[in-house]
């Protein structure tokens, strides 16, 4: 048999019982008497039992009303501490925030960022996840996070951007190349050397084919990377020049490489907050977009 008692009725039965006395058991709960009298009443009803026996001298609880008390007693609580929680979830202090990011932001600087919230929002579960920009994008409206980090999408996209930096783009080769000693060298120059050019899919063939359509003399790539930590290795081995973003030199092991800025034209990629349009967002998710675009990472210098 379900009993629906509701929570007034079991916050005025608890007071009554706590205090001995209805008028005491009202002030505390900030009610006239008559609607207390009226409350325990309903919930003596519902029962079918009466909770309290009372004359105008005195209030004694009854058999039934101490069987249900520490009941009673124990459902407020659990019900204080579920507000509590979800009250916690809403001003964004617990709560789980999912993003998905290019490999060059979740190594330079995102974990930066997740530990800096993490320390004013301890409750805060993150989850993590990296790839190349057009399986980000595609990722986002498919809404399996909630939000990316990655270059600004092509306008047919139901996709939100918001802008946090530039990533300008460097020249990578070897120590022993003569382009190493330049203060900056022409995006020209890969017209005339031997050109490692990103994967289809990346984010940074986005910018160099762009580029490259400029040139009076379009580079030859002999070779296509399929990783930025493959396009170092490559350079180091001789077999060529190639142009990165700053923050992707994170992922590249530049012992034995210089990184040259390139000029006519200086070039970057931009890096913002991507959202699926209608998507609605946790406050814990909303917080840490605010702090990414509060004080978004700066490029880190070129090695």
């Amino acid at each position: 048999m379900r009993l629906d008692l509701s929570l007034r009725q079991l916050e005025a039965f608890v007071q009554v019982a706590d205090s001995g006395s209805f008028r005491r058991a009202a002030a505390r709960l900030g009610q006239a008497q008559p609607v207390l009298s009226r409350l325990i009443g309903q919930a003596e009803q519902t029962l079918g039992a009466r909770l309290f026996d009372r004359d105008t001298r005195r209030v004694e609880i009854t058999p039934a009303g101490r069987e249900l008390l520490p009941l009673a007693q124990r459902l407020l609580r659990d019900f204080d501490d579920t507000l509590g929680d979800f009250g916690a979830f809403m001003a964004g202090r617990s709560g789980r925030v999912s993003m998905v990011v290019l490999p060059s932001v979740s190594v330079a600087w995102v974990p930066r960022a997740m530990a800096a919230f993490a320390r004013t929002h301890p409750q805060v579960n993150f989850a993590l996840a990296e790839a190349p920009a057009d399986t980000l994008l595609a990722l986002l409206e498919a809404g399996r996070a909630d939000f990316g980090i990655s270059v600004r999408p092509a306008p047919q996209q139901r996709l939100h951007y918001r802008h946090l930096q530039d990533d300008p783009f460097v020249l990578v080769c070897r120590r022993d190349d003569p382009l190493a000693a330049r203060a900056a060298v022409p995006w020209s120059v890969f017209g005339t050397r031997d050109c490692i050019k990103s994967a289809a899919h990346s984010s940074i063939r986005q910018v160099t084919d762009a580029v490259f359509l400029r040139q009076r003399t379009p580079p030859s790539p002999v070779l296509e990377y399929p990783s930025v930590a493959a396009a170092g290795a490559l350079v180091a081995a001789g077999l060529g020049i190639t142009a990165l973003p700053v923050l992707a030199l994170q992922l590249v092991d530049m012992r034995e490489l210089v990184a040259v800025p390139l000029v006519r034209p200086a070039m970057a990629r931009p890096i913002g907050i991507v959202t699926r349009i209608g998507r609605s967002l946790s406050p814990a998710t909303q917080a840490f977009m605010a702090s990414l675009q509060a004080a978004p990472a700066g490029a880190p210098d070129a090695p």
